[in-house]
């Protein structure tokens, strides 16, 4: 489990990333290597078969993954994507709840695992990210 302090310092720092309020997201849960979201569907996201767009979904994925990360480190840590994988299951026809696990937190790579559902509780979606943690900023 890990404190309110950390908690609260987490959520400080994610709700500076321009995205999380893009997305409208609400955090429903931190705990040591686990983060877990709510995002509403608005017509805006959806793709052509008018459900959750995929690419919608995976940024939904990708920013979960990196919260459950921060579990387990500083807010300050610096940290990118490597790669991701997405496997959609089904159309997602309500607000998305993804639940991201931290698979192994290594000393540079952390691999993620998340998994997307509907309202319902019906699996529309798994994930896989990996994040390479960074001692510095990557020259820009």
């Amino acid at each position: 489990m890990i404190s309110a302090e950390h908690q609260a310092a987490i959520l400080a720092r994610i709700k500076k990333i321009p995205i999380f309020e893009t997305l409208q997201m609400e955090v429903v849960a931190f705990d040591a290597g686990y983060g877990e979201v709510k995002v509403p569907r608005r017509k805006i996201y959806d793709g052509v078969f008018e459900s959750f767009h995929g690419g919608i979904l995976m940024t939904i994925a990708d920013s979960v993954a990196c919260f459950a990360i921060l579990t387990q480190t500083g807010v300050e840590q610096i940290m990118t994507t490597t790669d991701m994988n997405i496997r959609f299951l089904a159309p997602c026809l309500s607000e998305v709840y993804a639940k991201a696990r931290v698979i192994k937190f290594g000393r540079t790579m952390c691999p993620v695992a998340v998994d997307l559902f509907d309202a319902a509780g019906k699996h529309v979606a798994v994930a896989q990210v990996n994040y390479i943690l960074l001692d510095k900023m990557p020259a820009r």
